[in-house]
């Protein structure tokens, strides 16, 4: 359904999209991320992983406006600081965010869904008048195709199994056309062949735009990522290709180590 992409490493050459310098988030008296950095290539499949509490949805949080840094900047390559923008102008800076659990009308069908994200400047009434009876745009056809739900239009979003709604909600976000998309666990729940769908289908949207997403399936994370960033305790511990990652003895200390019933631990014997 989805084509594979070759995962080409990135050189210093490839244009930085997105740049997070000492970004420190505190809730009361506990600091959720403490001078993190985190800069996103174009075309990057980028993955953010750490144990439960490393700060890692904290940082997408950031990216996308919907918390507050107490320090720190994220900036876009033209030089926009985002943390000085409110959610909905940061979406329309090019930022699109997902988060774990799908945000999608299960009443209307995919097609209608399609409409409300693509209308966002119009009210969701005036968006389904334009397009609840009329044929499918070009737009919406090719990402139909492309989240693997062309033969299901004119099905109610609830009916749709646990994998196509989150895909109908990533095809949602890609409609919005966004330089930047921000995964929180977009795998988590699917059956095994919907999780091999879903990494294709990211290695595929990686051609066309900078792809962050936070996981803890280190098969997935294996399997799919060009990069991966590990966090813990708030800060940045490692960062480069999996098998890289998999060979810090640090790592190995702090999470992969402790998640050996994932088959987490890289295999160095």
């Amino acid at each position: 359904m989805f084509q594979s992409v070759r995962k080409n490493p990135k050189s210093t050459e490839v244009p930085v999209v997105l740049t997070a310098e000492g970004i420190t988030v505190a809730f009361g008296g506990f600091v959720a991320v403490k001078g993190m950095n985190l800069k996103l290539y174009e075309h990057d499949l980028h993955f953010l992983i750490g144990p439960n509490g490393a700060g890692k949805t904290t940082m997408l949080d950031v990216i996308c406006g919907k918390t507050k840094p107490v320090s720190g900047a994220v900036k876009l390559a033209d030089g926009t600081e985002l943390t000085r923008l409110k959610e909905h102008q940061i979406v329309r800076k090019g930022v699109g965010r997902k988060f774990q659990a799908p945000s999608i009308f299960g009443g209307l069908t995919v097609q209608e869904n399609l409409t409300l994200a693509a209308e966002t400047r119009r009210s969701p009434l005036q968006a389904l008048g334009i397009q609840r009876y009329g044929k499918i745009s070009s737009a919406m056809e090719r990402i139909t195709r492309q989240i693997g739900l062309q033969d299901r239009v004119h099905t109610r979003a609830g009916a749709l199994s646990h994998g196509e709604k989150q895909w109908l909600e990533i095809g949602m976000l890609l409609l919005q056309e966004p330089r930047v998309l921000l995964l929180d666990e977009p795998a988590a729940g699917m059956t095994d062949e919907e999780t091999h769908k879903t990494g294709r289908l990211l290695q595929e949207i990686a051609r066309e735009r900078s792809v962050v997403v936070v996981e803890h399936d280190m098969e997935f994370v294996r399997e799919y990522a060009a990069k991966v960033t590990v966090m813990h305790e708030g800060k940045l511990l490692k960062e480069g290709t999996m098998a890289e990652v998999q060979e810090d003895p640090r790592v190995a200390e702090v999470y992969l180590g402790k998640r050996r019933d994932d088959h987490a631990v890289a295999e160095t014997n």
